[in-house]
């Protein structure tokens, strides 16, 4: 079973990827490839979602996941649509439980030292920070490696191509993730020469 800590050994940035339409799926996942972007967080924010990440799941070099995970059913339906693993907004030992029934590797959200505690007494070392610009960013990644000096995190939420740096150079930031590799304007204009470009931009921060 793939281990969500080697996610980061892909690259420096997970996108979060909203697929409002099909048609989408599959020349979005090869433009991102294209730029070295191989990990690939798919939220389930739309009707389209699951069907999309099935598509994308067969693209040569996409590690497709599934992004906003809350239920068990959740994790059962994006586990039958093919992806390897599965990031969740929050934790609850209900899809924790569910994550590892299905035997998917599960990148859980946390925003405070509690939420950081409870994921890490159910065995989980490497968590999602979100939202992280709003829950305080770099200023509480770096309060959170002193008590928590054994815990990764992947921050998401608000971050930009300008402010990753900041959060990369943090030892207990190991990845990001990141909506702007995938802007809507570009996606429904089907420019996919400018999410290749973004997806380099990306790839050559770390």
């Amino acid at each position: 079973m793939l281990e969500t800590l080697s996610l980061a050994s892909h690259g420096p940035v997970i996108p979060v990827i909203v697929i409002q339409r099909l048609e989408d799926a599959v020349p979005l996942a090869e433009a991102l490839v294209a730029g070295g972007v191989k990990v690939l967080e798919v939220t389930l924010r739309t009707p389209v979602a699951l069907q999309a990440m099935e598509l994308m799941a067969k693209v040569p070099g996409a590690i497709v996941g599934a992004g906003t995970l809350r239920t068990p059913q959740d994790v059962t339906n994006a586990k039958n649509a093919g992806c390897v693993f599965g990031v969740s907004p929050g934790y609850t030992d209900a899809l924790a439980s569910a994550c590892k029934a299905e035997g998917l590797p599960l990148l859980p959200g946390v925003s405070t030292a509690s939420e950081v505690m409870q994921a890490n007494s159910a065995g989980f070392n490497f968590l999602k920070l979100f939202p992280a610009t709003a829950v305080g960013g770099v200023n509480l990644l770096k309060a959170l490696a002193g008590p928590f000096p054994d815990v990764a995190f992947c921050p998401t939420g608000g971050i930009s191509l300008q402010t990753a740096p900041d959060f990369l150079k943090l030892p207990n930031v190991k990845v990001c993730g990141g909506s702007w590799l995938t802007p809507q304007d570009a996606i429904d204009a089907k420019d996919w020469a400018r999410i290749t470009q973004l997806a380099a931009e990306a790839s050559a921060l770390r």
